[in-house]
């Protein structure tokens, strides 16, 4: 006896579900410039890579109790290839219901859904492709009470956070829930003018505050991304969305468990740079372009900015050096003159966080005045958010390496450094360092010597000329208190022999780390 007509149904059930919720539906869901779920998956993972599960998930229709249709669940999700590597991938389908949660006992995706499991068990990496409003409160009426607010369901997506990266994007409208969920990752994205995120929409910030706004107001990457850090990074469209995902987790390992994966590198290490030589300029008070210089140590084409536009004084890029994925945190002289500011800490402190989680060394190439100072910059909190800052460096267990290419100074420089490792500390020429910067040190501490003298002006440069030349590099590495002062076109070459020889001290370190993993 065959079963063919079971099968028949299998394949017409899985048509019914491929055409999501209809023609008309998927017709307007283009017309606003978005794509559906099928397609961004289908953009995403490798060809034919896709394994679906719950396919046949949702609401069935039934004649003479014969199958006759139905709506599909509005979640796609299943196994998947990016790189030739296996993730878990999901998202909701906007199509049916707006990609509000469906009422299954087991959900699909979503906090506590089958995608979040497979990622945790199988130890791969998780891509959430967001675009629903989570729950409504029509479901009370459902289920005939409401529910107590907790974490149920979102335990596994903490639980994640310290275990296999977390990628999570806003390719459409997210509040509640699934806004919720995509800040529970360790790198998320939005595309700018389609997507918007808040912890609730318009509607309801007009009934609970008066405020008349809307979506892209309240939520669109100028304020989520540019303003608030609520999301990392934006994509001019959905195509190149997609494509900063297979980037990003390029740099990833599958794991905490395991290493990065290290690319072909046709770029050799020990090149040398003459434009490092004058890159620095002679007057401390001038800036210069630090991205240029990390484009000039690090392996052609191999950089990836996280939070270009938030937190501006610090630099913080995924990049490779001869092949080896390692984290670079950089102070931006031309934002502040570099100093520490919140958004700069809180940045410099989640990017630290995830270089750790995932076995990735770190390269810090500092230029920091000190935090910024002032009444706005306390009534921020810098000093406790730039303190965090040092915190989490203390911690940190992957190898560091610490490169001066200008300033030093106070307690933010104190978040360059890595004392519970090597503490390899190297510096250019232009190096300088201390409790304060001359200047301001220099007025402090010597103020009734300078006020008493018949040239007040006169002193105070006599004894800043004497401070800077106790200040050169070179007597600090005199001293080895500092381990090398390097030409500066050694450094591409100085780097990579150290992240060459940190990869076995990562393989032999990798796994869960004590803390539960990055903060979101």
């Amino acid at each position: 006896m065959s079963w063919s007509a079971e099968a028949e149904e299998i394949a017409r059930r899985r048509a019914a579900a491929a055409a999501l919720g209809g023609a008309e539906a998927v017709a307007k869901h283009h017309a606003r410039g978005r794509l559906t779920i099928r397609e961004r998956i289908d953009r995403l993972v490798d060809p034919g890579s896709l394994r679906e599960v719950g396919g046949l998930t949702g609401q069935g229709r039934y004649e003479n109790g014969a199958w006759v249709g139905g709506t599909p669940a509005p979640y796609v999700m299943g196994l998947a290839a990016i790189g030739g590597r296996p993730v878990a991938v999901g998202g909701e389908d906007f199509t049916v219901r707006g990609g509000t949660s469906w009422g299954g006992f087991r959900r699909k995706g979503g906090q506590g859904g089958f995608v979040e499991d497979l990622a945790f068990n199988y130890r791969i990496p998780l891509v959430n492709l967001i675009d629903g409003a989570g729950g409504t409160v029509t479901s009370a009426r459902r289920r005939g009470y409401n529910v107590f607010p907790g974490v149920d369901g979102f335990e596994r997506s903490v639980q994640l956070l310290g275990t296999v990266p977390v990628v999570c994007a806003v390719m459409g409208t997210a509040a509640g829930g699934p806004a919720g969920r995509a800040i529970l990752a360790h790198w998320s994205v939005m595309v700018r003018g389609t997507s918007q995120i808040f912890a609730a929409g318009p509607p309801v910030v007009a009934r609970s505050l008066g405020q008349e706004i809307d979506k892209e107001d309240l939520g669109g990457a100028a304020v989520a991304v540019d303003q608030a850090g609520t999301i990392d990074n934006v994509a001019s469209d959905e195509a190149a969305c997609l494509e900063m995902i297979k980037r990003f987790l390029s740099y990833m390992p599958s794991n905490v468990w395991e290493l990065p994966p290290v690319a072909g590198c046709d770029d050799p290490p020990d090149r040398r740079e003459e434009a490092l030589l004058e890159i620095v300029p002679r007057d401390r008070r001038k800036p210069y372009d630090m991205r240029k210089l990390i484009r000039l140590v690090f392996d052609r084409d191999s950089l990836f900015e996280i939070q270009p536009t938030f937190g501006k004084a610090v630099v913080t890029q995924l990049g490779r050096l001869n092949g080896k994925v390692v984290g670079i945190v950089a102070n931006n002289p031309m934002v502040n003159g570099g100093a520490m500011d919140v958004k700069a800490s809180r940045k410099q402190t989640h990017f630290m966080e995830l270089c750790d989680c995932f076995n990735i060394p770190v390269v810090f190439l500092v230029d920091v005045p000190g935090f910024m100072v002032g009444k706005q910059a306390e009534l921020a909190a810098t000093l406790r958010e730039g303190m965090r800052c040092v915190y989490v460096g203390g911690q940190l267990s992957v190898p560091t390496i610490t490169l001066v290419i200008r300033k030093c100074y106070g307690m933010a420089g104190m978040a360059t450094c890595n004392k519970n490792g090597l503490d390899l500390k190297i510096s250019w020429p232009s190096g300088e360092w201390g409790s304060l910067p001359v200047e301001g040190g220099v007025a402090a501490a010597f103020r009734r010597e300078i006020e008493a003298a018949p040239d007040p002006r006169g002193r105070e440069a006599e004894i800043e000329q004497e401070l800077r030349q106790l200040a050169s590099p070179f007597r600090t590495a005199e001293a080895f208190a500092v381990e090398d002062v390097i030409d500066p076109r050694e450094t591409r070459p100085y780097l990579a022999r150290f992240i060459d020889a940190a990869q076995t001290a990562l393989a032999q370190n990798a796994g869960p780390k004590l803390k539960a993993g990055v903060r979101p």
